[in-house]
């Protein structure tokens, strides 16, 4: 499968961001999906993941709250609403992908596919 992630882009402090990722190839309602995010000098960290279906969630604790997972299968696309934004969540956002089952995968070695990023900056 491959990733196309969008959305990102400049906001003040407590604004919001919409980030959307476009799937192609394999059925997309086949793989669990999440969010990422890197900043400068940082490793990438799990911000939010989101089953097959749709039907279930899972957040950072950090965001939890602020951001919400969403996905449309009959569009292939998964979104990352962020409401409430922090300088402190000022990075790269990556989505991807994973096919496999068997608990929720908070660490990129959990998924298999990534899209390349969209940058957050987000000004005090």
């Amino acid at each position: 499968v491959q990733l196309q992630a969008s959305g990102g882009g400049l906001v003040q402090a407590g604004g919001y961001l919409r980030l959307s990722c476009v799937a192609s190839g394999r059925a997309f309602s086949g793989y669990e999906m999440g969010w990422f995010r890197q900043a400068p000098g940082k490793e990438r960290e799990f911000v939010a993941s989101i089953s097959r279906s749709g039907g279930s969630t899972y957040y950072a604790v950090s965001v939890k709250g602020r951001f919400s997972i969403s996905r449309d299968n009959a569009k292939n696309t998964v979104h990352l609403q962020m409401n409430s934004l922090k300088p402190e969540d000022t990075a790269v956002y990556f989505c991807a992908a994973r096919s496999t089952t068997g608990g929720w995968a908070v660490t990129p070695g959990g998924y298999k596919y990534w899209g390349q990023g969209t940058l957050v900056t987000v000004s005090s």
